[in-house]
């Protein structure tokens, strides 16, 4: 478990951390399978969210204009235009036309966007942990715009949840970071390894 920091991240740190986690949501142990279960809905990946074609390390690189990384200082321009570029090139990552529509549930990590006092109205689904909050966004077609169906307590940020819905391929802004997806009218439950609990 990473522990919250509100150290801003320098910018070298920032490419090296993208080019890092580039693919994290594919390998990722904790959220890799699900609970088996007869009547769950069918098992989304994060990895059928992404073409097949398009590798966002590579992306990020082949817009890098520096041959040797290791060498640049965070103080360099070149590596807040190397940033910016990185930024544009994962804002606008393209979605799985296959996945619009597709309906089922998701695992992933909590980022609240709206909350009143009946609980959790809206928010982000990311793939790994520190999405967001402790790390960049990751690319667009790996957040999950999430409006719930009836507003729920006791969730907080970086929870461990299932999501399910209708996908939908939307292209959202928000504060914590650019969506390729969406899920409206959806049902949140607790990321449990041998069964899913019902949030009330």
């Amino acid at each position: 478990m990473h522990t919250p920091t509100s150290a801003p991240i320098s910018r070298r740190a920032c490419v090296a951390l993208c080019l890092l986690v580039a693919g994290a949501w594919a390998t990722s142990p904790a959220l890799a399978k699900g609970p088996a279960k007869p009547d769950a809905l069918p098992h989304l990946k994060w990895s059928d969210l992404v073409p097949k074609d398009w590798d966002p390390a590579e992306e990020v690189r082949k817009h890098m204009k520096v041959d040797n990384f290791d060498i640049i200082s965070d103080s360099d321009p070149r590596m807040l235009q190397m940033l910016k570029q990185m930024r544009e090139v994962w804002d606008n990552a393209p979605v799985n036309p296959a996945m619009d529509g597709a309906r089922g549930r998701i695992p992933g990590y909590v980022v609240p966007l709206e909350e009143t006092k009946a609980g959790l109205k809206e928010m982000l689904l990311v793939p790994y942990y520190g999405a967001c909050i402790h790390s960049p966004p990751p690319p667009a077609n790996q957040i999950i715009h999430v409006i719930l169906s009836k507003p729920i307590k006791g969730y907080a940020a970086m929870d461990t949840v299932w999501v399910s819905g209708t996908l939908k391929a939307f292209r959202g802004d928000s504060y914590m970071g650019a969506s390729g997806y969406k899920i409206e009218d959806a049902g949140l439950t607790r990321y449990e390894k041998n069964r899913p609990q019902t949030a009330q």
